[in-house]
């Protein structure tokens, strides 16, 4: 099991930013992928971005390219999201998602989730 507790959303207006925290405890050392994934009221939950544990490698949504930045630190187990300039569009509930190696395939955890509401 993984537990995964993520903070720092709230309010912030247009133009703004936010840095997003998770933190995972328990299994974590079979994590290979750590993940960002918003959802707003009425649309399905998407992928924002992800970063890959041991290479680094990172993956965003076209909307927020260029704005946002995922970064990891392995050794306390968090993954974090820098969002700048952000706008009424990014206003959703962001979740903290991870994926671990497991046979025969792999098991995903995911955070409570935390709101980000952007507003003039």
């Amino acid at each position: 099991q993984v537990h995964l507790v993520e903070s720092g959303g709230g309010s912030v207006q247009p133009g703004g930013s936010l840095r997003l925290s998770c933190a995972a405890s328990g299994r974590t050392l079979g994590i290979y992928v750590m993940a960002w994934y918003r959802q707003a009221p009425g649309n399905e939950r998407e992928l924002v971005a992800s970063i890959v544990t041991r290479s680094g490698g990172v993956r965003y949504a076209d909307s927020v390219k260029g704005r946002f930045t995922i970064s990891k630190d392995n050794a306390r187990g968090m993954v974090f999201l820098q969002m700048n300039n952000v706008t009424p569009e990014d206003t959703a509930v962001y979740y903290c998602n991870v994926k671990v190696a497991a046979i025969p395939t792999e098991d995903v955890y995911w955070g409570q989730g935390t709101q980000v509401t952007v507003s003039p």
